[in-house]
């Protein structure tokens, strides 16, 4: 482990590949190609990093060479990433472009093999009061209740809102029932003097805003 360690501290934990992060992990004193190759094998057969710290630890104990102890600390790993990353997101404390949304949402959506939709509840001036997930469904879709968004804008006193949810298949292309659910959402909260200024769907590294296409007046 040498080697990985050097490339560590000459030029950083960035610097380091999914397989070299992960070998790092699971190294308890055997030889660098050992832990190398245990970690290129986790990779090859769960895909990302993303998959791998969402997978239940009774399942990776079982891929060869990990283990109980090993598996527990590759999920420990993950989740203190996501802990990291939830705090990133509460530091934001305003919204400025589109751009600063994604940034909150796209942590949040990391890994699902399911869809969530989660909000962010604005004030006139773009200060980011509360962010809630508000629905969490299956693989081809999830259940949103307008009539709670609006219900929680009011108790905020929110008077602007963003919505986001994911596409575990990749596309960001909006379905029928997302672009009915979207004029829906924005039709409620206009009742109230709110405006929905945006729904972003977020796959992968791509997303797509509905204001940008054209799809929320």
């Amino acid at each position: 482990m040498d080697a990985i360690h050097n490339k560590l501290l000459t030029r950083g934990v960035g610097s380091l590949t999914d397989a070299e992060l992960l070998s790092l992990i699971v190294d308890d004193g055997g030889t660098r190609e050992d832990a190398l190759k245990l970690g290129e094998r986790i990779l090859a057969e769960n895909g990302t990093i993303a998959n791998i710290g969402n997978m239940d630890i009774s399942r990776l104990r079982m891929v060869e060479g990990v283990g109980l102890k090993r598996a527990g600390r590759i999920l420990a790993a993950a989740e203190l990433g996501r802990r990291l990353a939830a705090l990133q997101i509460d530091s934001v404390a305003s919204i400025t472009s589109s751009s600063d949304a994604v940034n909150i949402f796209r942590p949040l959506f990391e890994g699902l093999q399911h869809e969530e939709c989660w909000v962010l509840y604005l004030t006139n001036s773009n200060r980011v009061i509360e962010r809630q997930r508000v629905s969490q469904g299956g693989v081809q879709g999830t259940i949103v209740d307008h009539r709670l968004i609006a219900k929680r804008a009011l108790e905020l006193l929110a008077t602007q809102v963003i919505m986001a949810h994911n596409h575990p298949s990749g596309s960001t292309e909006p379905s029928s029932q997302d672009i009915a659910l979207t004029k829906r959402i924005s039709e409620a909260l206009a009742l109230f003097d709110i405006r929905l200024l945006d729904h972003l769907i977020i796959a992968g590294g791509e997303e797509l805003s509905f204001r940008s296409r054209g799809l929320l007046k």
